[in-house]
């Protein structure tokens, strides 16, 4: 008689990978408030200013537009409204527009208003407010400006 025959069977190893994730841009409830389609828009505390955080073709931009003073001269080559807004673009220190019509506005109306202390970053851009003034920065290059009804300031 034959020896009988054992077989031993083991179950195939498998090796399991856990998901990556890529952290996304963060977007709180109160950002919602703010976004119509790429762009963030607000106004001021004392509702001087409405603002905006801008994607435009080939650009991004931060601005405000509202009445405030000193204004600088018109440039020569200004050839519609001078003076009503102030911006930082994508390169060099913040400046006085010439625009010859609101820029930024959603066109809702009345945009929501940005609190102080509670800053607005986005798209490379961070606005903050106080009781009645507006600082607008780029992130990257640390240009922007500070605009007040009887005051402003480009850096």
């Amino acid at each position: 008689m034959a020896a009988p025959t054992t077989t031993t069977t083991t179950a195939p190893t498998t090796t399991t990978t856990a998901p990556t994730t890529t952290a996304a841009a963060t977007t709180t409830l109160t950002d919602v408030q703010f976004q119509r389609n790429e762009s963030y828009f607000f106004s001021s505390p004392d509702g001087t200013f409405t603002c905006g955080i801008v994607r435009l073709p080939g650009r991004t931009e931060a601005g405000c537009e509202g009445v405030t003073t000193p204004v600088p001269p018109r440039p020569e080559d200004c050839m519609v409204s001078w003076g009503n807004g102030i911006r930082v673009e994508d390169t060099g220190r913040g400046a006085f527009m010439c625009s010859g019509g609101q820029l930024y506005t959603s066109g809702s109306g009345t945009e929501p208003v940005l609190a102080p202390g509670t800053p607005l970053a986005k798209l490379g851009y961070t606005c903050a407010t106080t009781a009645s003034s507006v600082t607008c920065t780029n992130d990257e290059t640390g240009h922007g400006f500070t605009v007040a009804p009887d005051s402003n300031e480009t850096f």
